[in-house]
């Protein structure tokens, strides 16, 4: 089996060359064939025709002796009605299947290739003309003209030995062409295949050559780099998560450990220190949970999208809600049909919220509507807002702006990742906004596709 692109091109190519020869020099050894055949006959018929032309003028040599013909005709013989032969050129005068040899209806000369009389005979073009007698309608005399076939059958034998001898060459030069061809074709490909496997954990960084151009093996390379370009972006992401998973795990575990060391080196159990303990276990238990969840999300299944109202959700997400420190206000007026996972878009919305109130000075509204053909979920605060620049930033991982540095308001940092990421998974987003007509604040929209993807 045949593994080598190159072989295979290869091999491809002998093979066509092969077909072609083999179609087409049957064509041309049929061809010339047929054009040596034509030409045969033509002078055969030429020579009878001259011989009843002296009929018809009554001038053949007395005697019964025809002269030699010319242009290489063999036999030329002159027979009546009784099928007699009254005059010939030579040569014998009883050819098998001459007698039977009469032109057709309407036509006044016919011509026809004589099979060998023995084993090892040759091969003849019979030609039989017509030759009317002079001054009168009937035709008493047939005038017979032979040529042996020997040249024609020399010059195809020739021609198909020519053939069968030039084949192998050009075979042999489209097989070597076409390993060469596809050599300097794949030459990128191997470079390419050497920088990736040097491609490592370490030197993502690494990029294979581009040979420029547009065809397949230049878009091959640019593809590559693509796809390490986004895994280089992915693992630097991956470390940065990590490194920040590690940092938000170590403050609490650190605390943690303080006080129980606090509570324990006194005589008397310090219940102050334990709350205080159990408050920090607490907040690692939700960063435990967020990253679990967004594990889920990063390589779990896709949602089952189910129909859903998303004032339904608000609606039953503020009743939930023990008193908040601020007003939580809800607009939605009419039900807003959407399709996705109750669970997860209750944990989307959740998240909105929770962050909306841990920011709002005076109050929260949540609003649910339709807009141009998309269900949308916004959480309004009056807080500081969020700076236009960072209004993408602040759906990254870990991500908390300057005013909540101090980790006072109880966030985990994964609230709003986890927000968006639930609403891709739907074909959705979700995006930050200044507040409106130029209030203080900040919104949060959710937005997803009314109709079931897929």
């Amino acid at each position: 089996m045949v593994s080598s692109v190159r072989a295979r091109a290869a091999l491809a190519a002998a093979l066509a060359m092969a077909a072609v020869l083999a179609g087409g020099g049957l064509w041309l050894y049929t061809l010339m064939r047929a054009n040596l055949l034509d030409n045969t006959t033509g002078r055969t018929e030429l020579a009878a025709r001259k011989v009843a032309a002296q009929l018809d003028t009554r001038t053949l040599p007395p005697g019964g002796r025809l002269p030699a013909p010319e242009s290489g005709v063999d036999l030329v013989l002159v027979r009546d009605a009784a099928g007699r032969t009254v005059s010939t050129s030579g040569g014998p005068q009883d050819v098998p299947g001459l007698s039977a040899l009469h032109p057709a209806p309407g036509q006044d000369s016919r011509s026809v290739v004589l099979a060998p009389a023995s084993p090892g005979a040759e091969r003849r073009v019979a030609v039989v003309v017509e030759a009317p007698a002079a001054g009168g309608p009937h035709t008493p005399y047939a005038v017979y003209a032979m040529t042996v076939l020997s040249d024609v059958d020399d010059a195809t034998r020739a021609i198909a030995l020519g053939l069968l001898a030039g084949a192998p060459p050009l075979i042999a030069f489209a097989a070597a062409l076409a390993w060469w061809v596809t050599g300097q074709a794949l030459r990128p490909v191997t470079a390419i295949r050497t920088e990736l496997a040097a491609v490592t954990a370490s030197e993502l960084d690494r990029r294979v050559p581009d040979p420029g151009g547009a065809d397949e093996i230049a878009r091959l390379a640019r593809t590559v780099n693509d796809t390490l370009d986004r895994l280089e972006r992915s693992d630097a992401r991956q470390r940065q998560f990590t490194a920040d998973a590690s940092h938000e795990l170590r403050n609490p575990l650190a605390a943690v450990r303080a006080r129980l060391e606090v509570a324990l080196a006194r005589p008397s159990p310090d219940r102050e220190s334990v709350s205080a303990a159990l408050a920090d276990t607490e907040r690692l238990q939700r960063i435990a949970a967020d990253l679990l969840l967004l594990a889920r999300l990063d390589g779990g299944p896709a949602p089952r999208p189910e129909p859903v109202d998303l004032a339904l959700l608000a609606a039953e997400d503020v009743a939930r809600r023990p008193v908040p420190r601020v007003p939580l206000r809800l607009a939605a007026p009419a039900p807003v049909p959407a399709y996705g996972d109750p669970a997860r878009l209750e944990r989307a919305l959740a998240n909105l919220v929770d962050n909306a109130l841990r920011y709002a000075r005076s109050g929260v509204l949540v609003r649910a509507a339709a807009e141009d053909g998309w269900a949308v979920l916004e959480v309004a605060d009056d807080g500081p807002g969020i700076p236009e620049a960072d209004r993408d930033r602040v759906f990254e991982r870990f991500v908390r702006l300057d005013a909540d540095r101090g980790r006072a308001g109880g966030g985990t940092g994964l609230g709003l990742a986890i927000a968006r990421e639930i609403a891709r998974a739907h074909g959705g987003d979700v995006r930050a906004l200044p507040a409106r007509e130029g209030a203080p604040g900040a919104r949060l929209e959710l937005r997803l596709p009314t109709r079931r993807r897929g």
